[in-house]
């Protein structure tokens, strides 16, 4: 199951409560926030273990089931341009395919966001695309995951808990 770990405002521009308030794996938890970035609506969503930041855009207010998904489709297409096998990517997605919707409870990941939020307002850097973006912010180290990418976190827990089924 995926958590997504909304904040106060993000759920009120969803309109929408928390569903739950549930544990689960912070492998599979994600915290999320909105911002403006070239005055459009940004969805930034952050792995609680990792630190993993994938950003989604085209989201309106109540959309929070284009949410879910848009979120689904940018992690699995940003995962693939990391070198992520599809089989990883897979597996991920089986064992979260519910999508339950809670309130944020960690202040070091939302300090982390905060700081990722900065950085991807910084408007003397380019990029093609989101991926890029995405790539760009996901080599940033960070004193929360001693001192690692995210990505290489991420994929390094996604290989440990998928090794089995090799």
């Amino acid at each position: 199951m995926l958590v997504l770990r909304l904040t106060q405002s993000l759920l009120k521009d969803m309109k929408t409560a928390v569903i739950e308030d549930c544990e689960s794996s912070l492998l599979f938890s994600w915290h999320a926030n909105m911002y403006q970035l070239n005055n459009r609506k940004h969805i930034i969503f952050m792995n609680d273990l990792s630190r993993l930041s994938v950003i989604v855009d085209g989201v309106r207010s109540s959309q929070l089931e284009k949410m879910k998904e848009k979120f689904k489709t940018t992690l699995s297409e940003y995962l693939r341009n990391e070198g992520v096998s599809q089989s990883l990517i897979k597996q991920y997605f089986l064992e979260g395919t519910e999508v339950v919707i809670s309130k944020t409870n960690s202040r070091s990941v939302l300090g982390t966001m905060k700081e990722v939020i900065w950085y991807t307002q910084d408007t003397h850097l380019e990029y093609a695309d989101h991926i890029g973006r995405m790539k760009w912010l996901n080599k940033l180290i960070y004193k929360p995951i001693d001192y690692k990418e995210p990505r290489d976190v991420f994929k390094e827990a996604l290989k440990t808990r998928y090794s089995h089924s090799k």
